[in-house]
């Protein structure tokens, strides 16, 4: 009797264990031909499904069509659009940042005749951080050194205005309309901050072409206006492409107050202190000091921020 008990458990493993293979074997089969012929699979809920995220037809950036018709332009920003919906911890971290952000960049843009659109260009160029790159361009808009001489900002070792949002803006501001008067429109302008106003002129002149879609030009510069308008799109629609969050997930805007410094500073830890804030917040706030001093030895007025009383909580010592 035992023996027989035995056996029978034996034989009900065996078909267990053939039925499990069976059905392993047939699902996959019926997913690797399934995919070989782009016939649908059905995927059980536990699966994970990725997408194409959705890229509209119809495109624009500063108002000036995107010829979607044309397969490489096509492709190029789809592939933007993947890059930038999948990457979800940038895309969120550029989503949160740009509440604190944008509404900086934003006037100054205005200001100077600037379309919206060119704040996603700070967002394809930095993240919103005040990042070096390896070949030495600094700061939100990602100025080389002697570019931002060109444009008006101070850089050296104590001080170095890269790092300054607004004048950093500004600066940008002021590179885009002499390549928008110098090239003719603006997605042009957008493509030689990458690639240079004289780059551009020479390609436009070398393929006897004026519209940017129709240039052969190299990877990073092709990427970088089609980064731009991606961006754009996800940040109008977040929802769309997958990206959830509510209101206090954002970064706020710090409200901050400028004191006007015409003199040295010899010590910033001291001058913080006695402004009722701390060092480590004063270089949050005013990242263009470089140091922890600031000589001023032409006796310039700076504009250093502090937030108001109360706006920011300070640890306190031990």
């Amino acid at each position: 009797m035992l023996e027989r008990k035995t056996n029978f458990i034996l034989i009900a493993i065996i078909v267990v264990l053939f039925g499990a293979i069976g059905f392993t074997y047939f699902y996959l089969s019926a997913k690797i031909k399934a995919a070989i012929h782009h016939q649908p699979v059905i995927i059980t809920e536990n699966e994970r499904r990725i997408y194409t995220p959705p890229v509209p037809n119809e495109l624009d950036f500063c108002g000036e069509k995107v010829p979607m018709e044309d397969f490489d332009v096509r492709e190029r920003i789809e592939r933007e659009f993947l890059v930038n919906t999948y990457w979800h911890s940038a895309t969120l971290l550029y989503i949160k940042r740009a509440n604190r952000w944008f509404p900086v960049i934003e006037p100054i843009l205005k200001a100077n005749g600037i379309p919206d659109d060119f704040k996603y260009m700070a967002v394809a160029e930095s993240g919103l951080i005040n990042v070096v790159s390896p070949d030495g361009a600094t700061g939100f808009w990602q100025f080389m050194e002697n570019a931002a001489k060109q444009y008006g900002l101070e850089v050296s070792k104590e001080v170095d205005e890269r790092y300054n949002v607004e004048k950093s803006t500004q600066a940008a501001c002021d590179y885009l309309k002499v390549a928008k008067a110098k090239l003719g429109n603006w997605t042009l302008a957008g493509a030689s901050y990458n690639y240079g106003v004289a780059g551009i002129s020479k390609q436009m002149q070398r393929q006897n072409s004026k519209n940017y879609y129709n240039l052969f030009l190299n990877d990073e510069t092709y990427r970088f206006v089609a980064r731009i308008i991606a961006i754009k799109e996800i940040f109008k629609d977040p929802k769309r492409y997958g990206f959830y969050f509510v209101e206090e997930e954002l970064y706020p805007r710090i409200e901050t107050t400028d004191l006007k410094v015409n003199y040295p500073i010899k010590d910033l830890a001291k001058f913080a202190k006695g402004n009722g804030i701390n060092y480590k917040l004063l270089k949050i706030f005013n990242p263009w000091l470089r140091d922890n001093f600031l000589p001023n030895r032409d006796r310039k007025t700076y504009n250093i921020k502090i937030s108001k009383p109360g706006v920011v909580k300070i640890a306190e010592e031990e």
